[in-house]
């Protein structure tokens, strides 16, 4: 029989499909020492006794306890990694005046590797906290702390995609917070993506360079078209923002004569491996489009409530073959938690599909199916963030890495209200879903890895 690396024995939940979950009560989980999932077993498989015979009284074998469940680590499509020390303020303003006011300034002391080095340390250990397994990150400018992000993801287990800042656009970027030049921005992105590709040799759950323009408006159109030469001649990531508010929206529009999407697309930024944050402007040919190119849209519920003056089509955007994900979008969304997430967008899905003015008749006052479900939603978070990222992430299936939360329905400070030891099944995973806080994460796990403990 083959030697596994871990075997793990419990009910899981992770997607079939975009509305369904898969329930998987009392299965064996086999990961190898790649830390892939190498076969799951169902009670009524005719190895399942065999394997639970050899290897339950193992130090590698793990059963969970009465009231403790497996998700899929979640995935966090849009993180601005040093952002998370100013998480949970400054929501009350329009964006172009938070980022001025508040964010650059703060960006810009990631220059001292020291106050990177902090912030760094305790964003990756907060998200993994939080059952975070993989994240993709908006560092800074600063090529050196960007660097230093990428190292801390591969020190603490997290599967990381980090990208360097390029904001160099001397008009549109505060003097005391700009790349060099383009010629400089454009270096120094090259050099930031060799020295990650290096990291990645020896980190077994991951680490990617992504290549990084803020937004249209913090770019020049030279350095927008060499930051999609780059990631076409190293076959990167790509991440930016595209027609988050009115403000950014129209903004491209006046400067290129068109969205977002097609200019982003005219530099080769749009790409199978490109995520895009927020697009709640799309029309259906920008939608088209991405579909096209096999490009993501990360979908930031929270972030999108303060900022970005709509509430993005989810549900028509997926009916139109995009792949979409969930991000936090911290610190423009408060909360480190994708189960936050998860549930803002149910709730901003609702708002959309039943409207927000009562002056209104209820006729015409919402966008008719627009609403998604908490099926959905978990989808997003998990099965939808690896596919966006073309990674055998966010599922609890054979050939996907094992990135798990371990979720613990009992403890006594968190306790969920599930009194009955045969409650339906999906009850219990809509409640982990609503009500999970994380104290409720007991273990964190990437590729075969445990990352967390509480």
């Amino acid at each position: 029989m083959t030697k596994y690396s871990q075997i793990f024995l419990g009910t899981a939940f992770s997607s079939k499909s975009p509305k369904e979950v898969h329930i998987l009560k009392d299965y064996l989980f086999c990961i190898n020492s790649d830390g892939m999932i190498e076969q799951i077993v169902a009670p009524e498989n005719n190895d399942y006794q065999t394997l639970l015979d050899t290897y339950q009284h193992q130090a590698n074998f793990h059963r969970l306890a009465e009231g403790q469940y497996f998700l899929p680590g979640f995935i966090d499509l849009h993180v601005h990694a040093p952002q998370w020390a100013q998480s949970g303020t400054a929501l009350d303003i329009p964006l172009y005046d938070w980022l001025n006011t508040y964010t650059f300034p703060l960006e810009s002391k990631f220059a001292n590797l020291d106050f990177a080095e902090n912030v760094y340390q305790d964003v990756v250990s907060t998200l993994l906290a939080n059952g975070t397994t993989t994240a993709l990150y908006f560092a800074t400018v600063h090529k050196e702390a960007s660097i230093r992000l990428a190292e801390i993801c591969a020190e603490q287990g997290q599967r990381g995609l980090v990208g360097k800042v390029v904001m160099d656009h001397p008009e549109n970027n505060p003097d005391y917070y700009r790349d060099k030049d383009t010629a400089a921005a454009l270096a120094d992105t090259e050099e930031f993506i060799l020295a990650i590709q290096e990291l990645a040799r020896t980190t077994k759950q991951g680490v990617y360079p992504v290549v990084t323009p803020r937004f249209i408006p913090s770019c020049t159109d030279e350095g927008l078209q060499g930051l999609g030469a780059l990631a076409a001649k190293y076959d990167t990531y790509v991440q930016s923002h595209c027609s988050e508010s009115d403000w950014a929206h129209g903004y491209v529009q006046d400067r290129h004569n068109k969205n977002d999407a097609f200019a982003l697309n005219d530099f080769g930024l749009l790409r199978e491996k490109s995520v895009m944050a927020h697009c709640n402007f799309l029309n259906d040919e920008d939608a088209d489009l991405f579909a096209e190119k096999g490009t993501a849209i990360c979908h930031c519920p929270v972030s999108n409530s303060y900022f970005a003056n709509s509430v993005i089509p989810i549900a028509h955007l997926q009916a139109k073959g995009v792949e979409i994900g969930l991000g936090s979008d911290i610190s423009g969304g408060f909360s480190p938690s994708l189960f936050d997430n998860t549930r803002q967008a149910v709730i901003s899905s609702r708002m959309l599909e039943d409207g927000v003015n009562p002056a209104l008749p209820a006729a015409e006052r919402g966008v008719p199916n627009s609403r998604i479900t908490i099926n959905e939603a978990f989808y997003l978070a998990t099965a939808g963030g690896g596919e966006s990222l073309s990674l055998p992430i966010g599922r609890l299936e054979a050939n996907y890495a094992w990135d798990v939360q371990m979720i613990d329905t009992t403890l006594a400070t968190a306790k969920l209200p599930i009194y009955q030891a045969d409650e339906d099944l999906n009850d219990v995973f809509q409640k982990i879903m609503y009500l999970a806080r994380p104290e409720n994460i007991r273990e964190v796990w990437v590729q075969g890895e445990k990352v967390h403990t509480r």
